[in-house]
């Protein structure tokens, strides 16, 4: 991540714990559960590849595809997503602690300019909404 530009960090503490978080973001049918995303492939290594199709809401539908720059198991992730018109891939880190029976997460990007940070940062704070949801329900 660059120490320029617009960035966010939105940091939440989840009731479960760190290897059911982790599990969520690394198994692509939970994660399709939770993110509302379908057809799911995950590679969960450096250089691994990874792609799903989002359902947002009115049904749209928006294929992704990106890659894993780190992966740290139970503690840190670092994804790539390919966006058109750029020639790096966007990155996400997520950082995981555990407190107990409990685990902090926390998402961070960098962005050029304040508009895609903020339009990243709502889709964020929606993806930890659905994986609050679906770890109340496990």
């Amino acid at each position: 991540m660059s120490a320029t530009g617009h960035d966010y960090a939105i940091t939440r503490t989840l009731d479960a714990p760190v290897q059911e978080v982790w599990a969520a973001w690394t198994d692509a049918e939970s994660y399709g559960t939770w993110a509302s995303a379908e057809e799911v492939v995950l590679d969960v290594r450096p250089g691994g590849a990874w792609s799903s199709v989002m359902v947002i809401p009115g049904g749209a539908r928006v294929p992704l595809t990106g890659s894993y720059a780190a992966v740290v198991p139970n503690e840190r992730l670092v994804m790539g997503m390919n966006v058109p018109g750029r020639d790096e891939p966007v990155l996400m880190a997520l950082d995981l602690t555990p407190d107990g029976d409990r685990t902090k997460i926390t998402l961070s990007q960098t962005f050029d300019r304040a508009e895609d940070r903020d339009q990243s940062e709502q889709g964020s704070n929606m993806l930890l909404d659905g994986l609050t949801r679906f770890l109340a329900a496990a």
